[in-house]
């Protein structure tokens, strides 16, 4: 039997919560389809910070490296860790150490979810620039405190890096509908942007069956309100694809059910796979935190790793559960109640 390593890191606040839940439909999956999945959990949070000083133990990343995956839940605990220590501790060094340069998040709505829009036939595959841009951690602050304080936040572009991320949606868009929207503002970002652009304009001449059309990050976000049925695979750079992504969240129903994909696409280190939502600390525990995002993470997982009927499976389940109306709005159902819909409806499959 196939036994495949996952490390565990439930995180902060629900992180708890949604991956056990998550890990109880993964299991029941796997079972049913002949692997295992053999999971080791790390208490690597803001609780361990406020324990060591450290977000995760100075071997944190040779830890992870040995596993097949790596299964997040939610880091973030902002009244007792400020966001930057937590993000920059934890999240952004397994991102940049493992080269998981492409963040994968999808967006459509399952069926008897209710969104904001009048549109609902809409399936978006939004591919963020994951490991340099504007998040790139490049700046600093003089003067602190006093009248004359600059700060400087440098935005980092290389060639490298935006070639490979948008050519990764080229890719994503050949196998999909064949439609790909690159997204900058280069009419005011006249560097990094008109690079962005002019990388994709030389890449497309290698795509030609792809229609790629490049648009203004504000003009993007209208057209995911107004035609989002229009769009097909999105590629932006890191701080575009966060933002336009929980718009993604919102027309698709929440945060509750967006899942992501940290993805190494040359598999040299582990991939990373979370839900998008933050970790909730108000309702930790309580026991209704919606699942549904984190095991769409987990089927993406199971699809990275091979087990592409499993992951179907999962989400065919998912959208039976929804279906039903179950787990379909925020605190309409328990935890357990849509956990135990999901391992249900997986049986009938």
């Amino acid at each position: 039997m196939k036994t495949y390593s996952i490390a565990l890191i439930p995180g902060d606040g629900i992180g708890r919560d949604v991956v056990d839940a998550a890990w109880e439909v993964l299991e029941a999956a796997a079972e049913t389809a002949g692997f295992a999945l053999d999971g080791t959990e790390f208490p690597w949070s803001c609780a361990f910070y406020k324990e060591t000083g450290r977000m995760m133990p100075e071997d944190g990343i040779e830890t992870l490296r040995g596993f097949d995956a790596i299964f997040l839940g939610a880091v973030g605990w902002p009244k007792e860790v400020p966001d930057a220590v937590s993000l920059h501790g934890l999240l952004l060094p397994i991102r940049k150490a493992f080269v998981q340069y492409a963040n994968i998040r999808p967006h459509r709505i399952l069926p008897g979810v209710e969104g904001p829009l009048k549109a609902e036939n809409f399936d978006i595959l939004c591919i963020r620039e994951n490991t340099e841009g504007e998040y790139s951690g490049a700046g600093g602050r003089v003067h602190q405190g006093m009248d004359n304080e600059v700060a400087v936040e440098t935005s980092i572009f290389t060639r490298k890096g935006v070639e490979r991320i948008v050519r990764f949606g080229f890719e994503q868009a050949k196998a999909r509908r064949g439609k790909l929207a690159s997204v900058t503002k280069s009419n005011a970002q006249k560097y990094s942007m008109v690079f962005w652009d002019e990388i994709t304009q030389r890449l497309a001449t290698e795509y030609p069956e792809v229609e790629v059309t490049s648009y203004h990050v504000d003009a993007l976000a209208a057209r995911m309100v107004m035609a989002p049925e229009s769009l097909d695979v999105i590629v932006a750079s890191n701080l575009f694809g966060d933002i336009l992504t929980d718009l993604g969240a919102a027309i698709q129903g929440g945060l509750g059910f967006a899942a992501s994909a940290n993805i190494n696409p040359d598999r040299s280190a582990p991939s990373m796979f979370e839900p998008v939502h933050g970790s909730a600390p108000d309702i930790a525990g309580k026991g209704i935190a919606n699942p549904m995002a984190t095991i769409w993470s987990g089927a993406m997982m199971l699809e990275h790793l091979g087990e592409t009927q499993a992951a179907r499976r999962i989400m065919k389940a998912l959208a039976i559960t929804t279906g039903k109306g179950i787990g379909t709005a925020p605190g309409k159902d328990t935890t357990a109640t849509i956990t135990g819909a999901v391992k249900n409806a997986l049986t009938t499959l």
